[in-house]
């Protein structure tokens, strides 16, 4: 009989081992499946309940405000948390189990979220002072001083953060942008070489360190980081006017021009950096000898800021150049054509006599024609100094001109300006065989010449 019922008993415990493997296979795969995120919103919603419940009775029960604040300081809902360890951190004083060091922490921290660093501040300097040692605590202070300008103490909380963990990722931009932002440009390279290593699509770290590197006299190296960035809707327009300011330096002037070009022709340029760019670009075309198109750029700026730096005089004067082709080779055009003019104005000046011109001296923005004058009547032997300066010329200059008609044993010189000179230079040349030539007697020179 035993014998018989023997196979039966084994073969019910082998269906009843299936089945209960089979409910266990279920039951793992409903946890390991969805069943975790329901769970989550059953604890969740749980939680609230709660919590709720438990602050209808008693709005200041710790046991209540403690989940629920950590609940949605976990789920980054900063507005809802803050009110919470707003309200623990007022309690504390009366509750030694709450730890003033992680509410402190934690509303800070919420601050920052929320963008107001001031609020931030001194909730995050009591949390350092419990957690010396604390990532966040140093992390999230150093982010307050950032945010609120204050980069000199941004950059050692930052490094002491890294310190505390050099693992961690995002780190390096922050300490780079504080040290920008500070002026601290060489050592803002390292950082931001760092930021880009782990995110290169950061325009920003990239700006920032062209910026640095021109600033620490890498200006070759930048100048390649400016003129990728300058079709960037951001960063294009400072980059291009960045990118054509160094070009300008290198002499390089059609280089120059285009960055200013491409700056402006992007979509949505902050006005101050609209205002430069093309200020910038009147300069390169009136020193290219486009004198029509950097007076275009100069309007537009007057149409904008009617009183920008020296633009309405750069306007009447290159107007006039504008009318007047001998008047711009006199004061914008290279040496050669310059010396040539001065030459004309010398046979222009004695049109009436024989003029021979012994020497010419070239020194900066100035030329001397040393020359013998023949007429009829008499002969002279005469020095010219021709100044392309627009401004005054003071009684020195007169003095040390005077001295060198001496040296050169000269009858008579001339002393000729695109500006003016001053009182005292006119009273210096009473007795003395000077004659002092302003712009309006040199434009009515000027126009005798075809």
């Amino acid at each position: 009989m035993n014998e018989m019922l023997l196979p039966i008993i084994i073969a019910v415990v082998a269906i009843l081992g299936f089945v209960g493997l089979l409910l266990l296979i279920t039951s793992h795969k409903g946890f390991s499946g969805g069943g975790d995120g329901s769970l989550r919103q059953r604890n969740r919603a749980s939680i609230i309940r709660d919590c709720t419940r438990k602050l209808a009775h008693n709005p200041q029960n710790i046991q209540a405000l403690t989940p629920l604040a950590d609940l949605y300081y976990s789920e980054h809902v900063w507005d809802k948390a803050l009110p919470l360890y707003e309200q623990l951190n007022g309690l504390s004083s009366r509750h030694t189990e709450i730890d003033i060091g992680d509410v402190n922490l934690r509303q800070g921290i919420c601050y920052v979220k929320l963008q107001k660093p001031q609020e931030a501040t001194p909730l995050l300097i009591t949390a350092l002072k419990v957690h010396p040692d604390s990532y966040e605590a140093n992390f999230y202070l150093g982010q307050a001083m950032f945010n609120s300008g204050d980069y000199e103490k941004a950059v050692p909380l930052l490094k002491k953060a890294l310190s505390i963990n050099p693992e961690t990722q995002g780190i390096y931009q922050p300490i780079g942008m504080a040290c920008y932002k500070g002026h601290r440009f060489k050592e803002a390279i390292a950082y931001l070489r760092r930021a880009l290593d782990e995110n290169p699509e950061d325009k920003e770290a990239l700006f920032a360190l062209a910026d640095s590197m021109q600033e620490s006299g890498f200006g070759d190296k930048a100048l390649k980081i400016f003129v990728h960035l300058r079709p960037d809707p951001k960063y294009g327009a400072m980059s291009s006017l960045s990118a054509g300011i160094i070009h300008t330096k290198m002499q390089q002037l059609d280089k120059a021009a285009q960055d200013f070009e491409i700056g402006l022709r992007l979509p949505d340029i902050p006005q101050e950096t609209y205002l430069e760019l093309n200020y910038r670009l009147a300069g390169c075309y009136f020193r290219l000898n486009k004198i029509s198109f950097g007076l275009e750029c100069l309007n537009k700026i007057q149409q904008v800021v009617p009183v920008y730096k020296d633009v309405n005089q750069l306007i009447t004067r290159y107007k006039e150049l504008n009318q007047n082709s001998n008047l711009q080779i006199y004061l914008t055009s290279g040496t050669s054509d310059f010396v040539a003019l001065c030459r004309n104005l010398v046979k222009i000046f004695h049109r009436n006599s024989f003029v021979k011109i012994i020497d010419v001296a070239v020194i900066t923005d100035t030329i001397e024609i040393l020359c013998e004058v023949e007429n009829a009547k008499w002969e002279d032997k005469e020095l010219f100094r021709f100044y392309r300066n627009s401004g005054s010329i003071g009684e020195l200059y007169i003095r040390d001109f005077h001295a060198k008609i001496k040296d050169t044993k000269c009858d008579k010189g001339f002393c000729i300006t695109s500006g003016s000179f001053s009182e005292e230079a006119r009273k210096y040349i009473d007795g003395r065989p000077i004659d002092l030539i302003e712009k309006e007697q040199l434009l009515k020179l000027l126009k005798l010449i075809s």
